[in-house]
């Protein structure tokens, strides 16, 4: 299918690995010009590299902590007017007892989950509304609509982006600016294979098996991890010419993990 948005400018932040780098590259398929945003250098250039190579796209990387107002200044000068804006970061760490998440912990994640996102909306979604096209996809979680303990640090956040993004993409909607947000559970992902291979060295496993425990624990009827490039494919389709009528929305995609009829 052509989604129709072939020549667009799009900034995806923290694009370098992940569900980041699943996006720039449905996106880079599409033939969109890209602005890929990430603070470690070698992986980013790596990453833009390939896609680049791969696809045939013009991808430019930017080096940047998109969570700090001179990374988003950086970012903003390389691509001042996108018509397309993907917001993502790497997840905050997984918690335990919600009692031992500290103050200092919320100020550094509060950043980057959610300031960042919104500051971002506010500097482009004007000018796409006034060139009447844009889109944004927000990159959250699963969590912030089906909370859990372990993820308090990520669902809180997200969920409060959530809300903002939907107050906006109502005010937008009309000048054919869609605003949505894609909530992933888990994923075959740079930080998901440390995070588990780390724990296989620690239990004597295979990073199989510890993968496998999870989904046995918390029920994922799919009975396996996403995949960062098919998930990618549902961001590029938010950012479609077909996505013209679709705003406001928070699709989960988990594998069936969350129950909720709607």
């Amino acid at each position: 299918m052509d989604l129709g948005i072939k020549g667009k400018k799009a900034i995806v932040n923290g694009g370098s690995a992940g569900m980041g780098r699943g996006a720039s590259r449905a996106l880079a398929i599409e033939g969109v010009e890209l602005f890929v945003s990430a603070r470690s250098e070698e992986r980013l250039n790596q990453a833009c590299e390939e896609i680049a190579r791969d696809t045939g796209a013009n991808v430019t990387p930017i080096v940047a902590d998109h969570s700090t107002p001179e990374g988003r200044e950086k970012i903003l000068g390389v691509c001042p007017e996108p018509d397309i804006l993907v917001t993502n970061c790497s997840p905050p760490a997984f918690t335990g007892d919600y009692k031992t998440v500290g103050k200092e912990d919320w100020l550094a994640n509060l950043e980057v989950t959610l300031l960042s996102p919104v500051e971002f909306m506010k500097t482009v979604v004007p000018g796409m509304a006034e060139r009447g096209w844009g889109r944004v996809v927000n990159i959250g979680t699963g969590a912030a609509k089906f909370p859990a303990e372990v993820r308090i640090l990520s669902g809180p956040p997200r969920a409060a982006l959530v809300n903002y993004s939907v107050a906006v993409a109502k005010a937008v909607a009309q000048n054919n600016v869609m605003i949505n947000n894609v909530l992933p559970g888990m994923h075959h992902t740079a930080s998901i294979a440390d995070r588990y291979t780390r724990a296989a060295a620690a239990n004597g496993t295979t990073y199989e098996q510890e993968v496998q425990k999870f989904i046995d624990d918390w029920r994922i009827p799919a009975n396996r991890f996403g995949d960062a490039d098919h998930f990618g494919d549902f961001v590029a389709m938010f950012c479609s010419e077909q996505a013209a009528f679709v705003t406001g929305q928070s699709l989960v995609i988990d594998g069936g993990q969350t129950n909720a009829t709607f």
